[in-house]
């Protein structure tokens, strides 16, 4: 619960007894806002039958990098971000022990 904590603090969230509030633009600059259940994972059914369950934090920080694009298609681009950096990372830690 402390990742939680820090994201709302990071982003500025909002939150009630049962919700995290992402505060979004619509399509036309209105204002709009994400509701999502404070559960430590959300399930996302894919079109094909599979399905799996992300942790809220990765769900929040899709919401927010990926506004205009549903869960199923921002978490996957999430996922791809973190892979790229812990490459990164690795890649780079690898080359300085040789």
């Amino acid at each position: 619960m402390r990742e939680l904590r820090e994201l709302i603090r990071q982003y500025g969230l909002q939150e009630d007894l049962e919700h995290i509030i992402i505060p979004l633009r619509g399509k036309y600059g209105s204002h709009a806002r994400c509701f999502l259940l404070k559960r430590k994972f959300i399930r996302i059914v894919y079109p094909d039958g599979h399905c799996v369950d992300y942790p809220l934090e990765e769900v929040i920080e899709a919401t927010i990098k990926y506004p205009d694009l549903m869960l199923s298609e921002s978490l996957p681009l999430l996922h791809e971000e973190m892979d790229a950096e812990i490459t990164r990372i690795f890649g780079d830690e690898k080359e300085g022990t040789v």
